[in-house]
């Protein structure tokens, strides 16, 4: 569901405007290194920190929450996102205050961002031990605005992707004017954690005979039959990779 850019080679890094390292999109391999802020401070067993799993917990998702400071107020913003190799995209307004405060390049603003899939209700026998099982991401960073046309472009095409993949190749791309009325930021993938609970009711043992229902609810997204827009061409035929769906 991203896009990895054409221009890079897998194994080296190119040098964005800005200075910094543009991630290669191979990174798929190896560990995310523990710290203070991705360690979780209960249920330390579920969470995970290699890339594998990181990955395809971001990859399986297109909204995420962005949560930063403003004022001094925590401000939460649920948001359309991508990642490309190390790099996570967002992207909104270029009058939007969480971007203005990106495009300065140096602090940046300081961001959480986390993605959450619900696989299913865990229904116990007591109300305490009710739960979810759950697939989880929570990264810690600075938010940056690019501002390399080719990367944002990359960053765009991956965030369709990332809805509908192969989408991007079926549209007309961002022309001048809306690449200006465009802001996107990028947060590094450096602090993060993965946490995932997936087993069964755990009810105490002194409950299981009790007269009540337990087990696994299984939670999965759905996708309705495409409805067509009013002025589609007659004949337009619903394309394939949307039928995949």
């Amino acid at each position: 569901m991203t896009a990895t850019p054409a221009t890079e080679t897998p194994g080296t890094s190119t040098q964005r405007t800005d200075g910094t390292a543009r991630p290669d999109g191979t990174g798929s391999t190896g560990s995310y290194e523990p710290t203070d802020l991705t360690v979780p401070s209960r249920s330390r067993g579920r969470a995970r920190y290699d890339r594998e799993t990181v990955h395809s917990i971001l990859d399986a998702a297109y909204i995420c929450h962005l949560g930063f400071v403003r004022d001094g107020a925590p401000v939460v913003l649920p948001t359309l996102f991508a990642r490309v190799g190390e790099s996570l995209y967002m992207h909104g307004s270029t009058g939007s205050r969480p971007l203005l405060a990106a495009g300065r390049s140096d602090p940046g603003l300081p961001v959480c961002v986390t993605v959450t899939h619900v696989d299913a209700l865990v229904l116990a026998r007591s109300a305490f031990h009710h739960s979810l099982n759950y697939r989880s991401v929570v990264v810690h960073g600075t938010a940056r605005q690019v501002t390399d046309e080719a990367e944002c472009r990359i960053a765009l095409d991956a965030m369709v992707d990332a809805v509908v993949p192969g989408r991007s190749a079926d549209v007309r791309p961002a022309d001048a004017k809306e690449l200006a009325a465009t802001a996107v930021i990028r947060v590094d993938l450096a602090e993060v954690s993965a946490k995932i609970r997936n087993g069964p009711v755990n009810d105490d043992a002194e409950d299981l005979d009790l007269p009540h229902w337990a087990g696994l609810v299984p939670v999965a997204p759905a996708y309705g039959t495409p409805v067509p827009d009013a002025h589609l061409a007659p004949g337009t035929a619903v394309p394939d990779y949307l039928s995949a769906l």
